[in-house]
């Protein structure tokens, strides 16, 4: 089985699991999804919200907007409830229902965007809305993850120095690319401390995050359309891009052996275990970062007919399919 390490306090910034009587290698999973928000936004929401009220661009009667393709959403809507703040989260068709009905559930208000932009992709029309409601009003406030360093420090400050004590002879870091806010704070963090550690992005294929070709994309969560404002590519060792079928065949593989994560997570997981492969590395101490579980990918990632529907009939062997994964 699996092995899991979990501190005595239970601090879920320190939980990981072992992957390594699932896939051929030991994988180091540190799991990110067990917060009220139910991801690694988390972290990005709190530090930009607060580096907002410090600088004073968040005020009482301020509106809160941003682009999300879903657990940022989630995040700040749970804070903006917390605090006062009204929210409104742009996203597009992709977004799973349930993280939309979180969010109003939550208090906040979701605009769907349903047509791409001039290049196809959602990512630049979400942003030009914002952009629009912005000009309209100026109560409206937008903290920009893509842009925002707030982004980055949050998993400089807290991520980043949980591996690090908990993996003290760490040889190699997988993380997934969305915004890049987690790879740039992990990768600055190892850099500047002049640690041996081997950053490796993961990114989707149809991406354009690290120059690649952009095409379709159905799971939410990594890869961009649009080149993010906080990368740089100097911090970043070696690339990995994921199919999405590779995606959810690592999803179901986790989910069959009791780990229902969500789809960056397959990613993460599956382009971890490529580049393990390739490098032959059996003696190398490996952590990936699971940004969060599954719950919300039920009716996609987890539903046969929606599978189906994307990828065709074969995506997935009969053998392959978690139970239940074919209710509608």
């Amino acid at each position: 089985m699996p092995v899991i390490s979990v501190p005595q306090d239970f601090n879920s910034d320190e939980l990981y699991v072992d992957l390594r009587s699932i896939f051929e290698h030991s994988l180091f999973l540190k799991c990110e999804g067990f917060n009220f928000a139910g991801s690694i936004k988390l972290k990005a929401a709190a530090e930009m919200v607060a580096a907002a009220e410090r600088d004073g661009i968040l005020a009482p009667g301020s509106f809160l907007v941003e682009s999300s393709s879903g657990n940022l959403g989630v995040a700040l809507s749970m804070i903006a409830a917390s605090k006062g703040y009204q929210f409104l989260c742009v996203t597009d068709s992709r977004c799973n229902l349930s993280t939309r009905r979180l969010m109003e559930a939550l208090g906040s208000q979701v605009h769907i965007i349903t047509e791409p932009d001039a290049n196809g992709g959602f990512l630049g029309a979400r942003i030009a809305h914002v952009r629009a409601l912005c000009a309209s009003d100026n109560r409206y406030v937008w903290l920009n993850q893509y842009a925002n360093p707030g982004n980055w420090k949050a998993h400089y400050h807290r991520t980043a120095p949980a591996i690090a004590a908990a993996f003290p002879l760490l040889d190699v870091l997988f993380v997934g690319a969305g915004t890049t806010g987690t790879l740039m704070g992990c990768a600055r963090y190892f850099r500047e401390r002049h640690r041996p550690v081997r950053i490796v992005a993961v990114d989707s294929v149809g991406s354009v995050t690290f120059g690649g070709a952009p095409g379709p994309r159905m799971i939410p969560g990594l890869g961009t359309s649009v080149r993010p404002p906080l990368l740089d590519e100097s911090y970043v060792d070696d690339i990995v891009r994921v199919e999405e079928t590779d995606t959810i065949r690592a999803c179901h593989r986790l989910a069959r052996s009791g780990f229902l994560f969500g789809g960056s997570t397959g990613s993460v997981v599956s382009g971890a275990m490529g580049w393990l492969d390739r490098h032959d590395a059996h003696e190398l101490t490996a952590v990936a970062i699971a940004p969060d579980l599954g719950e919300r990918y039920l009716d996609t990632v987890y539903q046969t007919n929606w599978l189906q529907g994307v990828y065709g009939e074969d995506v997935i062997g009969a053998g392959e399919l978690t139970a239940g994964s074919g209710s509608v």
